[in-house]
């Protein structure tokens, strides 16, 4: 006889599982991995942490020649959050997220990398997201800048930001091309009194 085992009726509100405000209704699933990808990767990386308290672990390799400055951060958040670690060997960069990520001492922890990683260190890196969110604080939130259309394995989410600005009004394109509870989809994106503001479905 075949059984079917469906879930028990509860009297418990419905809520929805914890996440990070990315723009507007969308979210970034804590305790999880996700990638940014494209010409405007570091801006939504920015756009994210600014949204969040606490301070932000960017980590960057030490011989990259393009930076972030204190200007052109000040739009999006206070400059004194980020703390950069700058790994002086490429392999090191995955390393020092996963470790961050894994003490779970920060909220966000960027990590800007060359290429899009494997699978293995990926999920390495939401084993030690979760573990961070173990030590009675919020769960860490790790974003992967990765170039060009981004192409990571077992990321939590994919999300790509390229610049749409006309005269006067700057804006973006942002898609999401990956999701495992989410279709693709995309979005124009404004910045509107100081803040991001999702326009409609494109």
């Amino acid at each position: 006889m075949l059984q079917m085992t469906l879930p028990l009726l509860t009297r418990k509100p419905y809520r929805d599982a914890p996440g990070q405000v990315l723009v507007g209704d969308l979210r970034l699933t804590q305790a999880r991995v996700h990638e940014f990808c494209g010409p405007a990767r570091r801006t939504l990386a920015l756009i994210v942490a600014g949204r969040m308290q606490g301070p932000v672990f960017w980590i960057v390799s030490h011989w990259q020649g393009d930076h972030l400055l204190g200007d052109g951060v000040q739009g999006y958040m206070a400059p004194g959050r980020i703390t950069f670690v700058r790994p002086k060997r490429t392999e090191d960069i995955l390393w020092a997220a996963e470790e961050c990520l894994r003490a779970g001492c920060v909220p966000l922890v960027v990590a800007e990398l060359h290429e899009p990683p494997a699978l293995t260190p990926v999920r390495r890196l939401h084993l030690a997201a979760e573990t961070g969110g173990k030590q009675g604080k919020p769960a860490p939130l790790g974003l992967l800048l990765t170039p060009g259309d981004g192409g990571a394995q077992g990321v939590e989410t994919r999300w790509h930001l390229s610049p749409r600005h006309q005269t006067g009004q700057t804006g973006w394109m942002l898609q999401r091309r990956r999701a495992r509870m989410a279709p693709p989809a995309a979005w124009a994106l404004d910045w509107n009194d100081g803040a991001p503001d999702l326009s409609a479905e494109v």
